[in-house]
């Protein structure tokens, strides 16, 4: 196997230090050649414009590079390039996305996982390659245990899971690079202040061309929403001692996996209890490069205020959506306006922009919310009994809680939208 793709990565330190290394040279080259250069006047002066726009565009590249590491926009030369399909296969699976397959009696999916040797991400977090049975899709997938999950107390327990999506262009490797998700959670989760998920972050970048799919179905195209909802679901669940119901399964994301995660959760509440949404938006339209975007059927039929408005039931499913005006707030709103029991919507106003300075505060403040909508092993006590805890649906320095999610048709639920 070639050692490309290890040692000079797009996002690994050695391309990193070569690119300004290069940059530094292509600087130092003109300063101690500009005078030595030979020949006609039009060959010097020809020469000299070479050396200065090299100085430039390897400056520019070394610019690029850093951003593109410390965003995680792109994980691959393939994705950069948009050479990359992760998708074999996209067969019509109907409308719920298994293709009339019962899920729970398919063959049993036991990944092998390995250390994802990436110091960015922080220890613990573990990588696999998927392929998808039903989906047709395949990538990697990053999962990081909770501290409790090798304590002997807790060896007959399932453990709840929030999945984690990127934004668009985006890396897997986001919540754990850009957003400390694990650095944050694992001191809250050994005090008992936040249930211990099992995290999972998977590949969402599955089209060639830099598309993004919307996290939809597209027979033909790509069947993202069954990758997400269904492959990489089972797989986790087969694989750890992971909660199987909707009850113990939680979807968050940023940006365009805000989008998705919103409507994973509207689509699928027989698959997530809950949804989270930092800068999300409805109209699938926000994203051009999606390709749920240009078509009016995939477009109405991806936006999740409609498929809330249009349910033939109200989905049993909670969401935590944030958002500054003009970026998120006001699609919280119309979704916080359009639920019914038992659908529950928080929609808090945020700003400083579209970034992940804005989103990474907030991770503390989503779990916490989030270990109180789902199921699965709670925590101990924490050590510090003085210190706050997260009551069952209560969100933290807000003031807000919520209604009791576990007989939700005996009482209506509450919709909440902060300042």
């Amino acid at each position: 196997m070639s050692l490309l793709p290890d040692v000079m990565s797009l996002t690994g330190t050695p391309f990193f230090v070569t690119t300004i290394v290069v940059a530094a040279l292509a600087v130092l080259v003109p300063l101690l050649m500009w005078h030595r250069v030979g020949g006609p006047v039009v060959v010097r002066g020809a020469v000299r414009l070479f050396m200065v726009v090299v100085a430039q565009a390897t400056a520019v590249l070394v610019v690029f590079v850093a951003v593109n590491n410390a965003n995680g926009l792109y994980d691959t030369w393939g994705d950069l390039l948009g050479t990359d399909s992760h998708v074999a296969a996209a067969p019509n699976l109907g409308a719920d996305g298994t293709g009339g397959r019962r899920i729970a009696q398919e063959p049993r999916v036991k990944q092998a996982f390995a250390p994802a040797g990436d110091p960015d991400m922080g220890p613990g977090v573990q990588v696999t390659r998927l392929t998808g049975r039903v989906s047709g899709a395949e990538g990697e997938v990053y999962v990081w245990l909770p501290p409790q999950y090798d304590d002997p107390a807790y060896r007959n327990k399932d453990f709840p899971v929030a999945e984690l999506l990127p934004g668009h262009p985006g890396s897997a490797r986001d919540w754990f690079t850009n957003l400390d998700v694990a650095e944050q959670l694992r001191p809250l989760m050994a005090d008992g202040e936040v249930k211990p998920f099992i995290l999972v972050a998977p590949r969402t970048a599955l089209l060639a061309g830099g598309q993004d799919t919307g996290c939809a179905n597209v027979p033909g195209v790509v069947n993202a929403d069954t990758w997400l909802s269904v492959d990489v679901r089972k797989m986790v669940t087969d694989t750890f001692r992971a909660v199987t119901g909707a009850d113990g399964w939680a979807v968050a994301g940023i940006s365009a996996g805000a989008h998705c995660a919103a409507k994973l959760a509207v689509e699928h509440p027989d698959r997530y209890r809950a949804g989270v949404a930092l800068s999300g938006y409805n109209d699938p339209a926000a994203e051009p490069d999606s390709i749920t975007a240009g078509d009016p059927v995939l477009r109405r039929t991806s936006d999740p205020l409609w498929l809330l408005t249009h349910a033939g039931r109200a989905p049993r499913t909670s969401l935590y959506l944030t958002g500054q005006p003009g970026d998120g707030y006001e699609d919280g709103l119309a979704l916080h306006a359009a639920a019914k029991p038992p659908t529950e919507v928080w929609v808090r106003k945020t700003g400083g922009g579209h970034l992940n300075v804005v989103w990474k505060p907030l991770v503390p403040r989503v779990f916490r919310w989030l270990s109180g909508q789902v199921g699965g092993v709670r925590a101990a006590a924490p050590r510090d009994a003085g210190r706050s805890r997260a009551g069952a649906g209560a969100d933290p320095g807000t003031g807000v809680r919520s209604a009791p999610t576990e007989k939700p048709a005996e009482k209506p639920a509450e919709r909440h939208a902060e300042k």
